[in-house]
């Protein structure tokens, strides 16, 4: 099932050339059935931009946030073929940034913060479902390879009597070149999500 995507973005998906789509975002397209498939952070989707909407070809790992859905579309519209840069930026340091990850495009990291506490061995594992690599930064930190053009890191931090634990996003550099700010949010919304929920229904 498809949520909350505008009609439009599956309209602009059909105009695009789906040789070109292909390249860009290393999906494939299926002409008799008029859909792209692509794989994202360990999921396969099936996008059909004349018939509106998106599959998920995995359903038994799980309901995703709405918003992923937002992203999986947009990924095919926006990615670019461009390497990645090794460099972590937060989204504070894309241009608009600071302006629009305020308010209700606040990236919930408190959500990771609440739900994990200074439970770094339940963080680490968390992030080890979902096939995190482990970074040196913070008090714990992952990286998610969502493709071979995005990967994002969750830092997390213990509190203390004086702060409270924190969690943080950062991005490559090269997402700035790829994403509108709105889908990155997408994109921060899931990964957030994605974790909390894993945390909230392990045994």
């Amino acid at each position: 099932m498809t949520y909350n995507v505008d009609q439009g973005l599956f309209k602009q998906l059909a105009l695009l050339d789906s040789s070109d789509v292909c390249h860009r975002s290393m999906a494939t397209f299926n002409r008799d059935q008029g859909c792209y498939t692509i794989n994202l952070w360990d999921g396969e989707y099936a996008v059909y931009p004349e018939g509106e909407k998106i599959e998920r070809l995995d359903p038994e790992s799980g309901e995703l946030h709405d918003y992923f859905h937002v992203f999986v579309i947009n990924y095919l519209l926006q990615i670019k073929d461009i390497p990645l840069t090794g460099e972590w930026i937060s989204e504070k340091d894309i241009s608009g940034g600071s302006t629009f990850f305020r308010g209700p495009h606040e990236i919930p990291t408190n959500q990771l913060s609440d739900t994990f506490l200074n439970d770094i061995e339940t963080f680490c594992r968390v992030c080890e479902l979902f096939h995190g690599e482990p970074l040196e930064m913070a008090d714990a930190a992952y990286r998610f390879r969502i493709s071979s053009r995005v990967v994002v890191a969750v830092l997390y931090w213990q509190g203390d009597d004086d702060f409270p634990p924190e969690a943080k996003l950062l991005f490559d550099r090269s997402i700035s070149e790829h994403f509108a700010l709105d889908t990155l949010f997408a994109l921060a919304v899931e990964v957030c999500s994605r974790l909390v929920s894993a945390n909230c229904h392990r045994p």
